[in-house]
């Protein structure tokens, strides 16, 4: 299994990136997706999440109204839409699978390897 998360990238405060992770997941649409984030020195955090049934969504109170998660199932692919970008967004950003949308990273079964996004002031 394996997730690929691209997109990343230097941007100024304000700006915006889209983040995207394709998962070679045979059955990708029974999978809650998730993004996490780290930034140096720090544990890494949730960020948002999409279930896999219904397709509702969750995220962290310090991206809520500026950042958006999405799922398209035929393309395996799950994308974090980041805009009003700020300079404490800057973080490596993981993708993960997992059986269920949740805010713990332990409830994940597999995780990309994230892509640095630096966002200046």
């Amino acid at each position: 299994v394996q997730l690929q998360a691209s997109g990343g990238g230097l941007v100024q405060a304000g700006g915006s990136l889209r983040l995207s992770c394709a998962a070679s997941l045979r059955t990708f649409s029974r999978y809650a997706m998730g993004w996490f984030r780290q930034a140096p020195g720090k544990e890494r955090d949730f960020v948002a999440a999409i279930s896999w049934s219904t397709g509702r969504t969750y995220y962290a109170d310090s991206v809520k109204g500026r950042f958006t998660i999405s799922r398209d199932n035929a393309k395996n692919t799950v994308y974090l839409q980041m805009s009003s970008l700020k300079p404490e967004d800057t973080a490596v950003y993981y993708c993960a699978a997992g059986g269920q949308a949740s805010y713990s990273s332990s409830t994940y079964d597999y995780w990309g390897q994230g892509t640095l996004v630096t966002v200046s002031s």
